[in-house]
């Protein structure tokens, strides 16, 4: 069961202008060109993803990730919640910049991720050690009521129930948002998490 009110945005900070979007000069081939094809049958769906940075301006790294995933013609940013400080997991490392933001989309999981996956790199991400620091990472948490589960792509998300990180701003923006694993919804979550050193922007 997903919030009917997740149909409006709950924020309208990602659409903001206000911020200077990053040089694009990683990736040879623009967001735009990764298209899908769209059924009759098919219908749009919302999606819960998590943004997160810690090299770099990570701000306006985030911020323009959302600015790319808007451009794209099967994908439609409908909130984002605040942007927050978090500490970091795993080797030492600076604190990382962390939000969430809903998604409408008209596309298949496994073709957003690749979406996502193009978004990183063209931003910038280098994958040198597991939990190490990094530009731009960019996480399916929710796909409507979808269980789904591949080699390459979990949802919900596995750890997403275990991170305050993720929990805290997904709750700002959808905290009806039902878990489809354990039927809880977000704001129940979150209720089980620590949210210690997280600090809100």
């Amino acid at each position: 069961m997903i919030n009917k009110d997740l149909k409006e945005p709950a924020r309208t900070s990602c659409q903001s202008t206000t911020h200077h979007p990053l040089p694009i000069t990683h990736y040879p081939l623009p967001i735009t060109h990764y298209r899908f094809p769209i059924s009759k049958t098919m219908k749009s769906r919302l999606v819960a993803i998590a943004l997160g940075s810690n090299l770099g301006d990570s701000q306006t790294t985030v911020k323009t990730a959302l600015d790319l995933l808007n451009q794209h013609p099967q994908i439609q940013v409908k909130s984002c919640s605040s942007w927050y400080q978090t500490p970091p997991i795993g080797p030492p490392q600076p604190d990382y910049i962390n939000g969430c933001a809903i998604l409408e989309v008209q596309l298949q999981p496994e073709h957003l991720l690749e979406i996502l996956l193009a978004v990183e790199n063209q931003l910038g991400r280098v994958r040198r050690e597991p939990w190490g620091p990094r530009t731009l990472d960019l996480d399916v948490l929710l796909f409507d009521n979808l269980v789904w589960e591949t080699p390459t792509l979990k949802i919900p998300h596995p750890r997403m129930r275990e991170r305050g990180f993720v929990l805290v701003p997904l709750a700002e923006i959808a905290p009806n948002w039902v878990d489809p694993v354990t039927q809880k919804t977000i704001l129940q979550l979150l209720e089980t998490v620590s949210c210690s050193g997280i600090q809100k922007l």
